[in-house]
């Protein structure tokens, strides 16, 4: 993406004191649009996210997404050196984001006293599976628990199956959103109060908002929403349907005029008539109907036949794609979704970008991510330390 000076969080400091990926998610989103982050990683046991799936060369993928637009630098804060560091780095920042057990900062007297009294206007986003209180609050939890507790697991597989987990982290992924998302309405607090505040940050609970009205349609009607597969209770047809050529799209009705339109595609027009046919929720109750209408003709066609007619017929289709059709799609291409970093270490990567385009202060990817501790002495040289206190330091085992 092109370089820019103006960009709208520069002169904002982030200490990234969480691993794997909910809070770390939080920071590169804020890093993305021109925040300084600054990754604190313990000195022998960095972000496990480093090792997550694939590797190249030793280095871990992975990491390259999450860790971009980050300094890093290694810091025990289990040590004394570690926590009067961390103190004084506090002092300079604007937002810290740590995901320990609740009670962990405040063994090592880092709680929110200790912090906020170093420095009166910083917010600390505390992410963790279950919050910081209540009965489950000191269980260990990762975002596999949320999407099973919040019914999403639940509702998700065919009727006749189990329960299914998302293959990839979808709780972690909506709670750093909400983070990124609460970190800002927390610093817009700050601006007419002078004042910080600490962020609780439930994994737990994100995932429950988009999830939608389950609790509503619950308290309202004792309505629980069954697993349907790849149909919905609001609309028909929706579904998942086979071509000729052995590739598969999907069909969404969601609008009235959109099934009116596919029934006319597919030549079922006459079943625009039936009186079941004139709400969402009537046509999903008449699903096999309508799925059989559609899937016998999309069956006999190609899949780019079909993504064609349906086009030209103005109704909602997408083909299914894996990640190999993700990366040449015409309209991820126009978007510049997925972009190409330079990285010292691989050379170029193709990543997605950042996550929405702002038309006067846009965000970039300056780089992806860097190696464990690579910029300690330059950062903490900048906060003050001199070099006797970094060999100090590292003496005690806090770098």
């Amino acid at each position: 993406m092109t370089e820019t000076t103006t960009t709208p969080l520069s002169g904002l400091r982030v200490l990234d004191l969480a691993t794997l990926f909910a809070g770390p998610l939080a920071a590169t989103m804020l890093g993305d649009f021109g925040a300084e982050v600054i990754k604190v990683e313990h000195p022998t046991k960095p972000d496990p996210s480093r090792g997550h799936g694939p590797s190249k060369n030793g280095v871990g993928l992975w990491w390259k997404l999450l860790g971009r637009n980050k300094r890093t630098i290694t810091l025990d804060l289990s040590k004394p050196g570690g926590r009067a560091t961390l103190l004084r780095l506090a002092a300079t920042a604007d937002v810290i984001i740590e995901n320990f057990r609740p009670g962990t900062l405040e063994k090592w007297d880092l709680g929110w006293n200790e912090l906020s009294a170093a420095n009166p206007k910083l917010v600390l986003a505390r992410v963790t599976a279950f919050g910081q209180f209540g009965p489950y609050a000191h269980r260990p939890g990762f975002g596999t628990l949320a999407e099973a507790m919040s019914g999403f697991a639940a509702i998700t597989g065919e009727p006749d199956a189990p329960p299914t987990l998302p293959p990839f982290g979808l709780a972690d992924s909506i709670a750093g959103l909400a983070t990124a998302y609460a970190v800002m309405t927390a610093l817009a607090a700050r601006d007419r109060t002078g004042e910080g505040q600490v962020v609780d940050m439930a994994i737990i609970e994100p995932i429950l908002t988009a999830l939608g009205p389950q609790p509503l349609w619950y308290d309202q009607l004792g309505h629980v929403q069954p697993r349907t597969g790849n149909r919905s209770q609001n609309n028909a047809p929706r579904n998942t349907y086979r071509t000729a050529d052995g590739s598969w799209v999907a069909v969404s009705t969601s609008a009235q005029s959109i099934a009116e339109r596919v029934m006319r595609l597919v030549g079922r027009p006459e079943l625009i008539e039936e009186p079941w046919f004139a709400t969402g929720a009537d046509r999903a109750r008449h699903a096999d109907i309508l799925d059989a209408a559609v899937g016998d003709w999309i069956a006999q066609r190609t899949r780019t036949e079909v993504l064609a007619a349906f086009e030209k017929a103005e109704a909602a289709v997408a083909p299914i794609q894996d990640v190999r059709d993700v990366m040449t799609d015409p309209q991820y291409q126009a978007l510049d979704t997925i972009t190409t970093v330079d990285d010292p270490e691989l050379g170029p990567l193709r990543m997605q970008n950042v996550l929405f385009r702002l038309s006067a202060t846009p965000g970039a990817i300056h780089w992806p991510g860097r190696p464990h501790g690579a910029d300690t002495d330059t950062v903490l040289t900048e906060l003050g330390l001199t070099e006797t206190e970094l060999t100090t330091l590292r003496r005690e085992g806090a770098l």
